[in-house]
């Protein structure tokens, strides 16, 4: 390959894209396959946006710092390092770790807002949209914040009804019909999983 085979995933909270891409990337040398998530480019606590009740609302496309994000995509995309904290969702316990992203053949972007911003979604070679429904989406929101964020269960269900449903409504799920994939993760995606990974593969025989 001449330059960086961009993928680019998307799809709700709670849809599985983190652990789908895990498990893409496994048995993948890190050289191979670069991966760059808006989870690290959230915009701190208090700089986002309240509602009317004082919730801070991270579930905006201006949560993210969106035009660093793209500037060290394409720094990876130009085979240059890229270095940056860890963003650990506020959670007291979690000790902030500085992250290094290395160019590859293949880059991987994920986030809620990778379709929606225009300039990113017009890099991308390939587009996958990770599907599962709401209820579903909404057990795994509950199970991860509880566990990796330690967010109180009322809260992760506010965030959810007011922030995080209505921003999927708008923000992601009208691109779903610019995919050039979609991965159904209702029960597993094993087989999307399958297909995607012999792609990827295919690819780095070039």
């Amino acid at each position: 390959m001449k330059h960086p085979f961009l993928i680019g995933i998307t799809g709700g909270s709670g849809s599985g894209k983190t652990t789908f891409i895990r498990q893409l990337r496994e048995g993948l040398d890190e050289s191979q396959v670069s991966y760059l998530s808006m989870d690290d480019y959230y915009v701190p606590r208090e700089d986002q946006k309240v509602d009317k009740l004082g919730v801070h609302n991270f579930d905006r496309p201006k949560s993210i710092y969106r035009e660093e994000f793209v500037r060290d995509l394409k720094k990876l995309y130009k085979g240059k390092t890229v270095r940056r904290k860890e963003y650990v969702f506020n959670n007291e316990l979690a000790e902030p770790k500085m992250l290094i992203f290395q160019p590859a053949p293949v880059i991987i972007v994920e986030g809620l807002f990778v379709f929606h911003y225009k300039e990113l979604r017009q890099m991308l070679d390939l587009r996958i949209f990770l599907h599962a429904k709401d209820n579903l989406k909404v057990v795994r929101r509950i199970k991860r914040d509880r566990v990796e964020r330690n967010y109180p269960l009322e809260d992760v269900l506010y965030r959810y009804e007011h922030h995080v449903l209505p921003a999927y409504e708008k923000y992601v799920e009208p691109y779903k019909e610019k995919a050039d994939i979609i991965v159904n993760n209702n029960t597993d995606f094993s087989m999307g999983l399958r297909v995607v990974r012999a792609f990827v593969e295919k690819l780095l025989q070039k």
